[in-house]
């Protein structure tokens, strides 16, 4: 069998140790699959490979022209030297192809990109029963994964960082390789090598403006910092989000402080509750959260609650006033909060 798993994965791009046959890389990260398939051919090919010795093939050429990848796969370079053909989008129809050229003894290393193949599946099959093959999955990065692939970057170009930077930066991006890595290039390229990274430049080159706009919104009606209510539905209007949405997002908030504000009525920490809440609160809202847990009672976010849900009526019945609408309950219950 040649389905490589865990750091045989690794072992394999860093050392292919197949020249000629087929590499299957494969997977539900089209970006994952497209930088390892790439490595593949940075290790066979160089940095810089001769045009003439990587061919680059669309499935849908080949489907165009059935002729092509056997043609392509028996065509010497014209200047000597290895050949490599990468194949872009595959599927199985694939298959029978590669398996006819395979026994015949593939002269060259063919490097296929491909989606989310099951077991059964005939393109998998092929790569993982043949000794000339290797079949590699690529799946979704851990956030232990995402944290490494941070670190290094940032070592790799000198660039300082405050302590929480990758872990803010990891839960900002998510899992997918591509995201990540073209926000790693951005963040790079802005520090510059040998630069430093703060917080702040993370959030404003790298934050999704909508989301961390609302979270500022809620945060300041929680508090009580109008000048900060008013800065957030700025940048939430300016993101495309409209009056109800806002609405909507606020009484959302406040219900789910209601909720940890019960748990700690019941004898609950404010740290405990924090720390299971579903879902998980990251770390640069929690003082925020801290304090809005100590100014609110149980009464109070329920009064919050009825007045916003008051507001989204009345928001829907009148269209055309939903901004005032918003903007005056957002503003009396930010109000409110800093009376207290």
């Amino acid at each position: 069998m040649t389905a490589l798993k865990g750091k045989d994965i690794a072992a394999f791009l860093a050392r292919p140790d197949l020249s000629q046959g087929l590499v299957l890389v494969y997977g539900p990260d089209a970006g994952l699959v497209s930088e390892n398939a790439g490595l593949v051919v940075k290790r066979q090919m160089g940095e810089n490979p001769d045009p003439e010795s990587l061919i680059t093939l669309q499935m849908s050429e080949i489907e165009a022209d059935p002729q092509r990848l056997g043609i392509e796969t028996r065509t010497p370079s014209l200047f000597g030297g290895d050949r490599l053909i990468r194949i872009r989008n595959a599927n199985n129809k694939l298959a029978p192809t590669l398996a006819e050229l395979l026994d015949e003894g593939l002269p060259v290393l063919v490097v296929v990109e491909g989606g989310d193949f099951k077991p059964s599946e005939a393109l998998r099959k092929l790569a993982e029963a043949r000794k000339d093959a290797r079949a590699l999955p690529c799946y979704a990065d851990t956030g232990q994964a995402v944290d490494l692939l941070i670190r290094q970057t940032l070592a790799e170009n000198k660039i300082r960082s405050e302590p929480d930077l990758a872990p803010l930066l990891r839960d900002m991006l998510g899992n997918d390789r591509q995201v990540t890595r073209r926000e790693l290039e951005k963040l790079v390229l802005y520090a510059g090598e040998g630069g430093t990274l703060t917080r702040d430049d993370v959030l404003a080159l790298c934050g999704d403006n909508g989301a961390l706009a609302l979270d500022a919104m809620v945060d300041a009606i929680g508090t009580g910092h109008a000048g900060r209510l008013d800065d957030a539905m700025i940048r939430a209007g300016a993101a495309g989000t409209d009056a109800q949405r806002l609405l909507a997002v606020a009484l959302g908030h406040f219900s789910r402080l209601r909720a940890m504000r019960a748990e700690i009525d019941a004898g609950a920490t404010a740290d405990q509750v924090l720390a299971r809440a579903t879902p998980r609160v990251h770390f640069s809202r929690k003082s925020a959260l801290e304090q809005q847990l100590r100014l609110w009672t149980d009464s109070s976010l329920a009064a919050a609650c009825a007045r916003l849900a008051g507001a989204i009526a009345q928001s829907r019945k009148t269209a055309p006033l939903a901004p005032a609408i918003a903007r005056q309950a957002l503003l009396a219950i930010c109000m409110a909060a800093a009376r207290r």
